[in-house]
């Protein structure tokens, strides 16, 4: 049965650390390791989660966006198991949004990314797959492949005063 984990805060140093590719995918660890990813990405209203966030340092990623709380406009799709991804290719073509992270609670950045990538990854059968991406769910892979190198999204704002609280977060998007 799965479980819900702890996420890894800003500062601790699992978020830092480059994280080790998946070579066994015929492994209970692994198997165990993403169904309580999935609970615990669905459980904190998050649209996605890497590994090294629940202090695991292996290249797993899940991307899972639809509306929620913390992200009332995102497209809807299934949450996606995306084992040791590599972005292929980005578009030259860039744009500037909005950014918060489960590690990184009460804090909003605008963070600039590319709008489209083609995407290798394996899926949890180490079936290899290539697909593009666009717009907000590329937006989150590049966050989340960020975690597996140990980059977070404050690293990539332009300046501080492109951070905001949660709160006025909200006030920006109300207004």
């Amino acid at each position: 049965m799965a479980a819900l984990l702890e996420i890894a805060q800003i500062g601790q140093e699992v978020l830092t650390t480059p994280a080790q590719p998946v070579i066994e995918f015929d492994s209970p660890d692994l198997e165990r390791l993403i169904d309580d990813m999935l609970l615990t990405v669905a459980n904190s209203n998050g649209v996605g989660l890497a590994a090294p966030q629940v202090f695991q340092s292996t290249r797993v990623i899940i991307v899972s966006s639809h509306p929620n709380a913390r992200y009332p406009s995102a497209p809807n799709m299934l949450p996606t198991v995306m084992i040791n991804p590599i972005i292929l290719t980005c578009s030259t073509e860039k744009e500037l949004g909005w950014e918060g992270c489960l590690s990184v609670p009460g804090r909003r950045g605008q963070v600039e990314r590319h709008k489209s990538l083609k995407l290798e990854y394996c899926d949890k059968t180490g079936t290899k797959l290539i697909e593009e991406f666009e717009g907000f769910v590329a937006r989150i892979i590049q966050h989340e492949i960020d975690h597996l190198d140990g980059i977070s999204f404050l690293e990539r704002v332009s300046s501080s005063s492109a951070i905001v609280s949660e709160k006025e977060y909200q006030k920006i998007c109300d207004s």
